[in-house]
């Protein structure tokens, strides 16, 4: 059995999307199951261009998997694309596998005329999105150096062709998976009761930082809307960040505060998520979205905004609703609509967990990467 050593580059291991998809990636293609191995085995590593390493990378490491931590300087640092070189070469590595722009950016000049395969995947995109035309004239030469890019979305993709001058062709879309959650329903109980929302309450909530990209604010507006129509209604929003002082003024604002519950930043926020009969993302920018996979997992229907690959993941009307971007009104009414279906049948839920298992699997992203790996490699 021959042996592909695969080398994430990325900028860390916090706790965060694309340090998820890494994470999986690498637990599900360095412990295979005896039915599904191939005549390649993987060898996985992980190097991060800048410190600390973060959480992630505890776990991995107590696996077995070997990182290499770098620290990447202000501006442009070529002494950083010498020591991926070195450490690529002394480590005898078949392919590198950058996550994100500038992880690919030094990756690949450090790998360029060696016989290292370069993979670029990129996660997501800021809002508003934009480029320069610096990059527009590089990123094509980049890409005569690269092996195989991938998006983790149809909308992904559509902005690298856009916005990085990359070639339609040269990209695949492969989107994020996840292992489904599991939770025990007796904590799930208990936590409503520590809550203590009533047994009569809809249970609406979501899982976001606090940060002006997600949106908080409007979603806080529509939710001032159902109550209006439906009272018996409890909003759960898990997080913190530099948007909380806004969003308690907006809550009190609009005079919803005992029907709105902020749990704070929650290391393990299983329950909480099992506990929403509807999971709402009101970004206003997303590439694709781990907590909306995961209420996905656990048979939730969802209510998102249009924003980059939300409506990729929640097709409007089958799963869930999807609305126009940054529009409270159209928002709190997809909130009813989904509510009112609920009561009549669970056809959504279905079809939530449905459309996951079909896509969003982490088996499904793993099988996927290992057909690249083992076509760029052979």
């Amino acid at each position: 059995m021959s042996q592909v050593h695969v080398m994430h580059i990325t900028y860390d291991m916090r706790i965060g999307g694309t340090e998820m998809v890494i994470k999986n990636i690498i637990d599900g293609l360095t412990d295979i199951p005896e039915q599904d191995k191939t005549s390649i085995e993987f060898k996985m590593s992980v190097l991060c261009i800048e410190s600390p390493l973060g959480p992630f990378s505890k776990e991995l490491k107590q696996n077995g998997v070997e990182f290499f931590e770098l620290n990447r300087q202000l501006g442009f640092d070529s002494n950083l694309i010498k020591k991926i070189r070195q450490t690529i070469k002394n480590n005898q590595v078949d392919i590198i596998h950058c996550h994100q722009y500038t992880p690919w950016v030094y990756g690949v000049i450090a790998a360029a005329f060696t016989k290292t395969k370069v993979i670029f995947t990129e996660h997501g995109r800021f809002y508003p999105d934009s480029s320069t035309w610096k990059r527009k004239l590089i990123n094509p030469i980049l890409n005569l150096f690269t092996d195989q890019v991938t998006a983790i979305s149809k909308a992904t993709k559509q902005a690298l062709i856009e916005f990085e001058n990359i070639p339609n062709k040269s990209i695949d879309v492969v989107y994020n998976g996840i292992t489904p959650l599991e939770v025990i329903q007796s904590d799930v109980e208990k936590l409503r009761k520590e809550l203590s929302i009533p047994k009569n309450h809809i249970i609406v909530g979501t899982i976001a930082r606090f940060d002006p990209i997600k949106n908080h604010t409007m979603m806080l507006k529509a939710f001032a809307f159902v109550l209006k129509q439906q009272p018996e209604t409890t909003l759960i929003i898990v997080g913190d960040g530099e948007e909380r002082n806004n969003i308690e003024t907006c809550i009190n604002s609009l005079n919803i505060t005992n029907n709105v519950i902020l749990t704070g930043y929650q290391q393990n926020p299983q329950n909480y998520l099992a506990l929403m009969d509807i999971y709402l993302l009101s970004s206003l920018s997303e590439g694709t979205s781990m907590t909306l996979l995961e209420a996905m997992s656990l048979s939730k229907p969802c209510v998102v905004t249009d924003a980059g690959g939300n409506p990729e993941i929640v097709i409007n009307e089958k799963n869930g609703i999807v609305t126009p971007n940054n529009n409270a009104d159209k928002f709190a009414k997809g909130i009813i609509q989904v509510t009112n279906s609920r009561k009549e049948n669970s056809y959504l839920e279905v079809a939530s967990k449905n459309r996951f298992d079909a896509i969003f699997s982490e088996k499904n992203m793993n099988k996927q990467y290992r057909d690249i790996y083992t076509a760029i490699k052979s």
